[in-house]
């Protein structure tokens, strides 16, 4: 079986086994048409707020393990708990489910940061 959560790209083609397609960006995709996105659902509320991304942007490289913290507080906190628990949800009915982002550095944006926050979700439940 493969992962129940997946991580692409907004501009990458869909694949048939991305499931349920899930946009985790605060924007819509600059170039991508509705239909090419394929998006199920669009988690705004996923996003770090606009200080924290701003804030980041400014020194990715030597803000970044303070933005993994802070970020994380984030999607603890009340104004992110019912989008992590709407995605959750969307991976207990059985995936898989696609994260989908235009970030040109998913590794260095917020995404691996959701992930793992959604994997420590799924462990508590």
């Amino acid at each position: 079986m493969s992962e129940p959560v997946r991580v692409r790209r907004a501009y990458d083609p869909v694949e048939d086994g991305d499931g349920t397609r899930v946009l985790v960006d605060r924007l819509w995709p600059r170039g991508v048409s509705k239909e090419r996105a394929a998006v199920d659902v669009w988690l705004k509320d996923l996003t770090p707020s606009d200080e924290l991304r701003s804030w980041y942007h400014h020194d990715r490289t030597g803000r970044h393990e303070e933005f993994v913290e802070r970020y994380r507080a984030e999607l603890d906190d009340a104004a992110h708990t019912e989008a992590v628990e709407r995605l959750a949800g969307l991976v207990r009915e059985g995936g898989p489910v696609t994260l989908i982002t235009a970030a040109k550095d998913v590794a260095d944006s917020h995404v691996p940061v959701l992930v793992d926050h959604l994997k420590h979700v799924m462990k508590r439940t």
